[in-house]
This record gives structure tokens, sequence and C-alpha cells, in this order.
């Protein structure tokens, strides 16, 4: 099964017997077999056809419309995907302060290890890196600090002085012109920021995509607070991956010159920097040969499975959690 992404201006999404097909206005065509088709990520200005619409909702092909930055509007899904007994569970397990602590602790130790093992892959395999031990150490104590934590404050205040030195750690690694100062969000201030805000955009809602098919409210949370209209199972379950899929990604970009800071500029009016579309496009081809790279991590599978395929597995693994009451059955993603 497969993501198509949609994004050049003026292209126009439709069926043709048992294809989809898109047509750009330069009179070039793409094709894609329904049977194949899993999700589809539609940026920018496109015009999707009633009958593609029919057809997306009858097979349960969810459609996620993004602005040309990955600003989120919306998502066409089918109703096929309610289960009002899980809710209930899933409620149940969000009002449970020591089912949310066990979840926090699992998934908050892997993100810090995750990104730990990112530092250690650069340094080991580049020269003329700035020194980031310190950054180092002080993660390493956050790690072993998240399972003393009483409470999810606790676990959440741990892992914010993580990223703190992990960002400052991450920023040495870097070529000087995209040098940054610390996470910067709403907008990204630089390019290396711009790069994975737009990475964790995509990550984000096929995470959200797979929590649907699950028949998972992405709403209701265990780590992040629950507010109105934000998807805070999403962030939950997004963090053992960021360092993983997208912040190595960046880096892989930026230190193999596969990427210029020419495909970067800044918006006068709200200071964001936004990427080209070539840079957009350069990014969504290293991602999706990221997220199809086979990986061995997980130890309840005799296999190697693809990245994509680990996220589904996390998912199915959350389902059980929830269904059974018992966070310990959670197994985050840890990387070596």
């Amino acid at each position: 099964m497969s993501i198509l992404y949609i994004t050049e201006h003026g292209e126009k999404f439709s069926v043709r017997d048992v294809c989809f097909v898109i047509d750009s206005k330069g009179g070039l065509r793409r094709t894609v077999p329904q049977e194949t088709l899993e999700s589809v990520m539609i940026m920018g200005n496109i015009e999707m056809t009633t009958q593609c619409v029919k057809e997306c909702l009858k097979r349960g092909i969810t459609v996620t419309f993004l602005s040309k930055y990955g600003d989120y509007f919306g998502r066409l899904v089918s109703t096929t995907h309610h289960n009002a007994e899980r809710i209930k569970k899933q409620i149940y397990a969000a009002d449970d302060i020591q089912f949310r602590l066990k979840f926090a602790q699992k998934i908050q130790k892997a993100k810090i290890h995750n990104q730990m093992v990112i530092l250690k892959r650069y340094i080991r395999n580049y020269v003329n890196i700035e020194d980031i031990s310190e950054e180092y150490k002080y993660m390493s104590l956050s790690e072993k600090d998240i399972y003393r934590a009483k409470s999810i404050e606790e676990v959440t205040g741990y892992e914010g002085i993580a990223a703190r030195y992990y960002f400052q750690a991450l920023s040495k690694l870097v070529w000087n012109e995209f040098k940054f100062e610390g996470r910067s969000r709403r907008p990204p201030k630089d390019a290396f920021n711009s790069m994975i805000s737009f990475g964790y955009t995509i990550v984000f809602h096929e995470i959200f995509a797979e929590l649907e098919s699950r028949c998972i409210n992405p709403y209701i949370g265990f780590i992040h607070q629950i507010k109105n209209n934000h998807p805070a199972l999403v962030s939950d379950l997004i963090e053992e991956w960021r360092a993983v899929l997208v912040d190595s990604l960046a880096l892989s970009l930026i230190r193999g010159n596969e990427i210029s800071i020419d495909e970067f500029s800044k918006d006068i009016e709200t200071g964001a920097v936004i990427i080209s579309d070539k840079g957009i496009k350069i990014i969504i081809k290293k991602l999706e040969q990221k997220m199809n790279t086979n990986m061995n991590y997980f130890s309840f599978l005799d296999g190697p499975i693809s990245f994509r395929k680990g996220i589904w597995w996390q998912v199915k693994n959350l389902a059980k959690c929830i269904d059974e009451h018992n966070a310990d059955l959670y197994e985050p993603l840890i990387i070596r």
C-alpha cells in the first residue's frame, strides 16, 4: 500500500477506470491503481473531482488537505472506522493517572534514547564536529530520571530539559549556513527548523490516519494535555519517531549536500522561513525513502519491517493497551 503526495499547483486529482489520475497543467499525467493506495496528502491549490471524493470514501482512503507549506486544513475520511467500545476504554485510560504515567515514561524515555543515538551516529561518522559531551551528559541524566518521576508533569519536565540540550547539540552537527538557535516553530525561524517542522507534519498526519483506522480517537491523549481541536494522542505517539524519521533525515540532507540553503527564504511579514517547491519535493522524496526502509528494532517481531509498517504496529499495540487497560503492553521504538 502507498501514500500519494499531490503538491504541484493546479494539478487535478480524478478517477479513470480502476486508477486514480493526477493531471498537471503541463499535460503530464500520473496514474495510481486504486487498490494500491492507502492515503493521500494534498498540498496547496489542487482540484479534486466529486467522483474522486466518492471513490476515496468508498475505499476508506484518507485524504489530508494541507497548505503549500504544511499547514493543516482538514481531512476527508469515511465513517467506517468507529468503535464506541474502544473509545469508552480510551477515555477510561485517559482518566487513569497510573496508566498515563507508565505510558508517558515509556514514550519519553524512548524519545530521549533515540535522540542520543542519532547524536552518537553523527559524532562517529563525521570529523570536525564541535564537542557535544556536555549536552549528551545532561540528556543521559534526564533519561535516567524519567522512571523516577512521580507525575506526568515531572516526566515532561525531564523531557523538556533533554530537548533543550538535544537541539543545542544538534545545531553543532550542521553546516554553518544551517546553524540555528534552539527549536522554533509557528513560525520556524531558520532553515533547519523549517525542514523538521515540515517533516513532523507529514509524519504527524500519517499517525493520525493510522489511529483513525484503528478506531482510536486522535484527540484523547495520555501525555499531552487534552485541548479542543488538538490531536493530543498524535502528539504523544510522534515523540518516539521525531529524531528517528525527521531529525536524522534533515541532518542527512544537509551533510550530504542534497539540499541547498537557497531552497529557503524568509517571509518578511511573519518572519517564517519558507521552503521552496523544489525543497519540498526533495524532503518528501527523502522521507518516503526513509519510511520504506526496513528496520529491526522491535523485539516482538521475528523479522525486519519498514518504518511505515512500524507506525502501523505501534498503533496496533496501542489499541491492545487500551482494550486491556495495560500500558505495560506498549513497547516503544528503541533504536541502536
